[in-house]
């Protein structure tokens, strides 16, 4: 199974490819989308958009697993944030790939086994369970390839939930 995961954000939207078969991880590729600082925020979003449809007709993923908001002191951040995460639902609902949504903790406790691991943690689980030299850069494609390995762990189970509730 393939997983794109995302780690949204308006300037940097962190993405990672994993794959999983018999119960082994691999990555199948990792990036940032870039938006021009200056360029006005209708325009952010759409070039956005547009890469991230590129990504899926690319990749073709069977799941896509994008981090939920997590929101602290800066309004003005997690507004922008949000309105990311809403261009890549809509993406994603359009390329009509299912989409998963998973809590910053979620995905630590997952990945480093901890809910409380920070950056440095998360980055060396990352390389290990992958089996990389190094981590996924920069910080935001390490976090998106975080998401994704956190739905390769997960989705098992949400088949087996799925299939008794029918």
């Amino acid at each position: 199974m393939r997983t794109l995961g995302i780690d949204p954000g308006t300037a940097i939207m962190g993405w990672g490819v994993v794959d999983e078969q018999g119960g082994n991880l691999s990555l199948g590729g990792f990036g940032a989308l870039r938006t021009p600082a200056g360029m006005a925020a209708s325009e952010r979003l759409l070039l956005l958009y547009d890469e991230l449809r590129t990504l899926l007709a690319t990749y073709l993923p069977a799941a896509v697993a994008v981090e939920e908001l997590f929101f602290g002191k800066n309004v003005t951040t997690a507004i922008h944030v949000g309105q990311a995460r809403g261009v890549a639902l809509l993406a994603i609902a359009q390329a009509g790939v299912p989409v998963f949504e998973y809590k910053p903790v979620v995905v630590k406790q997952a990945v480093a086994g901890y809910g409380g691991a920070d950056k440095k943690q998360m980055q060396e689980m990352v390389r290990m369970t992958l089996g990389l030299d190094h981590a996924p850069r920069p910080d935001d494609a390490a976090d998106a390839v975080a998401v994704a390995i956190c739905h390769a762990y997960s989705a098992p189970m949400l088949r087996r939930i799925a299939g008794s509730q029918q």
